[in-house]
């Protein structure tokens, strides 16, 4: 993923961000669904097609935040985090029966092309666990802390926490795809002496 491509995937995350601390929750609902369906229009105008992900998160921000903002009430735009996590974790356990091969093998095995299947299948285990309980901590912070303590743990904490998750399975891959490697003419050469 391009640097860009990334910050454009945080744009309505950080609108969200700075509309709720300059006004309140309810102009940055407004604000994200805006930013969020400005950002799939860019990503259709630039690439011809939506990914599947996106269209539901500006989807969910779309339902909840019209909910949130014809109710007056945040709750509804606290759930987008949890939906959206959740919606994850039943991707990577569905991708583990059907088609040949996990969700995660397939975004990651041009990197990782040696480790077995069984890997795989395990760490998409992992990763919809992962994606499980972060939908559990949002929710758990959105009932049990204010919206303010909220709003920053949905950028700052969720964010944090997904990247050291991230970091964590890369180094772990690094290790198992260490092996799988099969041994090279060199080595089977230097084994023989």
């Amino acid at each position: 993923m391009s640097p860009v491509k990334a910050f454009i995937d945080f744009i309505p995350v950080i609108l969200f961000f700075i509309a709720y601390k300059f006004y309140d929750i309810y102009i940055a609902t407004a604000v994200v669904i805006v930013a969020s369906i400005l950002q799939a229009a860019y990503v259709y105008i630039t690439e011809k097609r939506i990914p599947g992900m996106l269209l539901a998160s500006t989807g969910l921000i779309v339902l909840l935040g019209v909910a949130t903002l014809i109710l007056q009430d945040d709750n509804f735009i606290k759930w987008k985090p949890t939906v959206v996590n959740w919606l994850f974790a039943a991707v990577f356990i569905a991708s583990l029966y059907i088609g040949s091969k996990p969700l995660l093998q397939r975004m990651m095995e041009g990197a990782f092309e040696h480790i077995p299947l069984t890997v795989w299948q395990r760490m998409s285990w992992v990763w919809a666990l992962f994606f499980i309980s972060v939908g559990m901590i949002n929710l758990w912070v959105a009932y049990n802390f204010d919206t303010d303590t909220w709003v920053n743990f949905k950028l700052f904490g969720l964010l944090s926490i997904t990247f050291v998750f991230i970091i964590a399975q890369s180094l772990y891959l690094m290790k198992i795809h260490q092996e799988y490697i099969p041994d090279t003419e060199e080595d089977q050469h230097q084994e023989k002496q």
